[in-house]
């Protein structure tokens, strides 16, 4: 039975058996001693996106007593519209292109302490009550790499921004291509200063099936 350590868009853990192409942690260990999770779902502001082999690092377990929840993502951009930012240890260059970026678009001393985005995300996307926080603005306004939550079949469904079109996400991989209305307000899952970041050139890796799509 899959574990519980997938993580959406909308910044949900779910068990599912797709596999993702990064891994990352959320500053501790927050799962039961039955590798189940309870009402927690971060142990500190740390949420980092890491690369899934470092230096011959191996695990002999997925959320061993006492160590960090292992987390999982389908890709970067995934990792970033839930709040995740790269990690300095195993993706030093990427953290710190993004790092001297973020301090660009927020007038801060280049580069940015990690420390500091952590203090800035957590307020950007954790509600009082726990809730994944999200903002509207204009699609048009919003870079290649960000997510969007639209009404679709009833339901809801997250959708990655490219050039012209939005890709449905899925544990899978990204499908259904829909037309970008360009003109609409719509309600932005991707924290505000990574949409910042993204909007400064930052490229985050996508999924394969993006390309497809």
């Amino acid at each position: 039975m899959p574990l519980q350590n997938r993580v959406t868009p909308e910044g949900d853990i779910i068990a599912t058996p797709h596999r993702g192409l990064l891994m990352g942690n959320r500053g501790g260990a927050f799962h039961l001693p039955n590798r189940r999770l309870g009402r927690r779902r971060w142990a500190s502001r740390q949420w980092i996106a890491c690369v899934l082999e470092f230096k011959g690092r191996h695990r002999p377990a997925m959320m061993q007593p006492n160590r960090y929840t292992e987390l999982f993502f389908l890709d970067e951009a995934t990792a970033l519209a839930a709040g995740h930012r790269p990690c300095f240890e195993c993706r030093r260059r990427d953290a710190e292109r993004f790092a001297m970026l973020w301090a660009r678009t927020h007038n801060w001393p280049a580069p940015a302490r990690a420390t500091d985005m952590d203090f800035t995300l957590q307020a950007e996307r954790i509600g009082r009550q726990g809730q994944k926080l999200t903002f509207l603005a204009p699609l048009a306004s919003l870079p290649i790499g960000s997510f969007v939550r639209l009404a679709h079949c009833g339901g809801v469904q997250s959708y990655i921004v490219q050039k012209d079109c939005l890709l449905a996400w899925s544990p899978a991989g990204y499908a259904k291509p829909r037309p970008s209305p360009r003109q609409a307000q719509v309600e932005v899952l991707t924290p505000p200063s990574i949409v910042a970041v993204l909007s400064a050139g930052y490229r985050p890796m996508l999924h394969p099936s993006a390309a497809r799509g």
